[in-house]
């Protein structure tokens, strides 16, 4: 490792890192680079990393130093690190900290820093003047009480991240126990990782700790390391999760989990409106309001308890108007969860100055290695378009050349080979488009769950697939998040929302909980249009899951047929054993013209989103 030769990495003056991805210490490299810089492009050789600014100071925030960073530039460069990056990290890294919002020995808010340059260069500047409510010295700002979040929002937009240090109001307290064995009979512990998580969240009860966000992969117990932050902190707490499925589920664990009793956990939802020392609600009834523009009707919901911890699930989907109403909630305790930090509305910086840095990672192979999540092999097979499908595809406009290679009908042959390849597994068929998943139901007589689907009627559905009385699955985007399929260990994905890197994460999530059959393995298949705009968002999907370790594997289509059989083959088979179905009458899909425009609206939404 003495000779620059034998290193892997190429550290760039513009601040983006090259690293090769058939070194014999890849691995080792990315795992640190990781930590400090984010993944751009991993083609088949080079992988490319950028250093940003806030990668540097949520580095930071884990407690890294400036000097750790650039010793592991040196010890994998190729070639001599430039000055320029080294002083960027030094500049970055310190900045973090300089500005500490904290409580002076009158209790008053303040901003305080070091260097009176910082003060100065801050009170002159006017889109922050409206917080500040005079000097008390040359390093000390007096800060109105009421703008904690809109102060720190506004300066890390000037490139200035504040550590708050003020404290936080204690709440109403409410105090429970952690059970030795579940509800349902099985030893109870909180494992090691979850563990480091909850203490690198809660501090010992410091300033230091109580707000920031915990990242780790689908399958390896969020809500417990929430459970566990509630249990340290000891006060009434108020859970935001995505839908009402999550609320049950949430629920389920903390009466499975603890000495909490029902009547103690409230559902605030669009079924129930109750407000209880554990309150679960939904971020789309906090976002309701009558007409657009009007008042959000439900947000009473944050002042009508005393909270004193709030817990924000799949803080990667946080809306808008939760962040605003966030800003105003400084003084709670606050932990945000999920698998990817990845914002494809670019509201990162948000997510760091409302809810807090993040406070532990964990890289999802690591998990994997220890069997905590299950072993993932990710599939990727690409598929050819028709030549009428083509030349419809090539006078069409973006927003219709990705709809149409999404829903290639080649790709109902891929489906079919894989149903029949897996028939002794649990499988998950999951899409962007309601037209094509209902295809795909009818054609091979599988139950399809949708957002318009009944909630008891999903539930019952995902029972069913639980109990493996159903071995198959369609499901929509509602799948993307926050369900339990324990046994779930194969995915089959046919289209996706444009290059969304937090959607494929997810995706893969659904099939990552340990699996106590099939040797703790799962595969993800990702069925794509070769030559297509659907493969090209694919390469930016795919960028989260490779930093974490995962590698894709292609096929062609002629490849994937010498692996797995032709579809014409399974036909075969089936007819031979009397299960072969044929297609039912397009009556039967009971396609509206109401749902194609849905997803034409979706999509366009989506594409500006990621254009």
């Amino acid at each position: 490792m003495d000779d620059f030769d034998a290193k892997p990495l190429i550290v760039q003056s513009d601040k983006t890192l090259l690293l090769e991805v058939d070194h014999p210490v890849f691995e080792e490299a990315r795992a640190i680079i990781s930590r400090f810089a984010e993944l751009e492009k991993s083609p088949e050789y080079l992988h490319t990393y950028r250093i940003t600014p806030l990668s540097l100071w949520n580095a930071a925030a884990a407690k890294m130093k400036a000097e750790q960073i650039i010793d592991a530039l040196y010890k994998y460069s190729k070639y001599p690190v430039p000055q320029i990056v080294n002083a960027e990290i030094m500049t970055q890294m310190t900045r973090y900290g300089k500005l500490k919002l904290e409580r002076d020995d009158r209790g008053n808010l303040i901003l305080h820093s070091k260097d009176a340059n910082y003060i100065k260069e801050i009170q002159r500047n006017k889109k922050i003047q409206a917080y500040i409510e005079g000097a008390k010295d040359a390093n000390t700002l007096f800060v109105n009480n009421d703008y904690r979040g809109h102060i720190k929002q506004a300066l890390i937009k000037l490139g200035f991240p504040v550590e708050d240090l003020a404290g936080y109001d204690q709440g109403n307290a409410f105090k429970f126990s952690l059970r030795e064995y579940t509800a349902s009979g099985r030893k109870f512990e909180i494992r090691d990782y979850q563990r480091s998580a909850i203490d690198a969240f809660y501090a010992g009860g410091s300033a230091e700790g109580g707000s920031g966000v915990v990242v780790l992969p689908c399958g390896a117990g969020k809500t417990i390391v929430g459970i566990g932050a509630m249990y340290a902190i000891g006060a009434q707490t108020l859970i935001l999760v995505t839908n009402t499925l999550s609320i049950r589920q949430w629920k389920n664990e903390i009466l499975d989990k603890t000495s909490v009793k029902e009547e103690d956990i409230g559902e605030y939802s669009g079924d129930k409106k109750e407000i209880k020392p554990i309150t679960i609600a939904t971020y789309n009834i906090l976002t309701h309001r009558k007409k657009k523009g009007g008042d959000f009707t439900h947000f009473h919901l944050f002042s009508s308890n005393n909270w004193g911890f709030i817990i924000y699930d799949e803080v990667h989907l946080l809306p808008a108007p939760v962040f605003r109403m966030t800003s105003e909630l400084q003084a709670k305790r606050r932990l945000g969860l999920t698998a990817t930090l990845v914002r494809e509305d670019g509201l990162e910086e948000d997510v760091f100055s409302l809810i807090g840095p993040k406070k532990y990672d964990v890289p999802w192979k690591e998990l994997e290695k220890k069997n905590w999540i299950a072993e993932a092999r990710c599939v990727e097979v690409r598929v050819p378009m028709r030549q009428i499908v083509r030349g419809v595809y090539s006078v069409s406009d973006d927003r219709e050349k990705f709809r149409l290679s999404s829903e290639n009908p080649e790709k109902m042959r891929v489906v079919g080979t894989l149903l029949h390849y897996h028939r002794n597994d649990q499988v998950l068929v999951i899409g962007q488009y309601l037209n094509q998943l209902k295809r795909i139901a009818v054609r091979f007589g599988i139950p399809l769950i949708t957002g318009k689907t009944p909630l008891n009627e999903r539930s019952k559905l995902y029972q069913a697939f639980r109990d493996k009385t159903i071995p198959v699955l369609v499901v929509s985007k509602v799948a993307n998040f926050s369900i339990d399929l324990p046994d779930a260990n194969v995915a089959i994905q046919v289209s996706g929302t444009f290059g969304s890197r937090q959607e494929e994460a997810q995706r893969l999530g659904r099939v990552l909980r340990p699996k106590e059959t099939n040797g703790n393995s799962a595969t993800f298949y990702s069925i794509i249009t070769n030559e297509s705009s659907e493969e090209r968002f694919s390469h930016n999907r795919q960028l989260f899951l490779t930093e974490q370790g995962y590698e894709y594997f292609i096929y062609s289509y002629e490849q994937f047929k010498e692996k797995f059989g032709s579809y014409l083959q399974v036909i075969r088979e089936q007819k031979k054993a009397g299960t072969w179905r044929p297609m039912p009458p397009k009556s039967a899909l009971g396609l509206a013209d109401k749902d194609l425009e849905e997803d034409r609206k979706e999509a366009a939404k989506e594409l500006a989103m990621q254009t």
